[in-house]
């Protein structure tokens, strides 16, 4: 089974990619399986059915121009059925799976928690991610501003926590360590964080939720895998099993990158041997 658990394409806001191209270059490469994951980023995104969306200048992730992309979230009833085209185009080739991927906060719970109630019959997969805390965005650099290094990893670490206390309807822990991508200071030492972050590998198994390997730890050059191994290591070690692996692709050369050599960590340094797809919000094991 190769399959990629974390795509975006044109119904994304930093993706102009369309859902054909993905899937065609996915065939390509002998994909069983894939898996559109496009953003919801309650807090600093709009609904489409809300009006009144704000444009902003292309982002890099995307195709490069000058071309507005819209501050919004998927178009939810567009994005299902085009999935639903797109699954008999391209019928008996690849199995195509319906995602989101949540950009939650304590404070957004409520809507995602209706979101999901108004979809949960279309959807195969959740990704619980968290780009913003309190609508300070990593990226940007606005979360991180004038705190320490200790301060703003320790405050991400507790609103994932916070967030997964009170809000189920996931499926997995997106690119868990992702605000080591946006920390200017380098690394904080997985050591100083190790008691926080197991207290929520603890609950994602508790709840019979499970973690994702991010293989877009190369494209950004980051020195370890996303999550790092030491977290991958004590997901394991903890017991839990539930594990998918995926790309981030926001454009079509970037799909499946690494995808191997991320089932080659899974299984040969870190001891995994089953791989997971899902099947409405049911996991599903395959032998690495």
């Amino acid at each position: 089974m190769r399959a990629d658990y974390h795509l975006h394409s044109e119904f994304s806001d930093d993706s102009r990619e369309r859902m054909e191209n993905q899937i065609r270059r996915a065939i390509e490469l002998g994909l069983d399986e894939m898996c559109f994951t496009d953003h919801v980023d309650y807090g600093i995104k709009k609904d489409w059915s809300e009006g009144n969306i704000e444009w902003r200048g292309g982002d890099a992730m995307s195709s490069g121009t000058d071309e507005m992309d819209p501050l919004a979230n998927v178009n939810y009833p567009e994005y299902f059925a085009k999935i639903d085209r797109m699954r008999e185009t391209f019928k008996g080739r690849i199995v195509i799976r319906k995602g989101l991927e949540f950009g939650i906060q304590t404070i957004t719970v409520p809507q995602y928690q209706k979101l999901y109630e108004t979809w949960k019959d279309q959807l195969d997969f959740v990704l619980l991610s968290m780009h913003q805390v309190n609508n300070l965005e990593f990226w940007t650099q606005d979360f991180q501003r004038g705190k320490t290094q200790q301060e703003y990893n320790e405050e991400y670490y507790r609103e994932i926590y916070e967030v997964m206390k009170i809000f189920k309807d996931y499926s997995v822990l997106a690119h868990l360590d992702l605000i080591v991508r946006y920390d200017k200071e380098g690394v904080y030492p997985f050591e100083k964080v190790k008691d926080m972050i197991a207290e929520i590998l603890k609950l994602a198994i508790e709840d019979g939720k499970g973690i994702e390997l991010n293989t877009s730890s190369w494209k950004y050059g980051l020195k370890d895998t996303q999550p790092s191994r030491a977290i991958l290591k004590l997901y394991k070690d903890l017991g839990g099993k539930i594990i998918t692996a995926g790309s981030d692709a926001h454009v079509t050369k970037q799909l499946a990158d690494h995808l191997d050599e991320g089932y080659r960590i899974l299984k040969e340094e870190i001891g995994f041997t089953e791989i997971c797809t899902f099947d409405h919000m049911n996991p599903v094991f395959h032998s690495l």
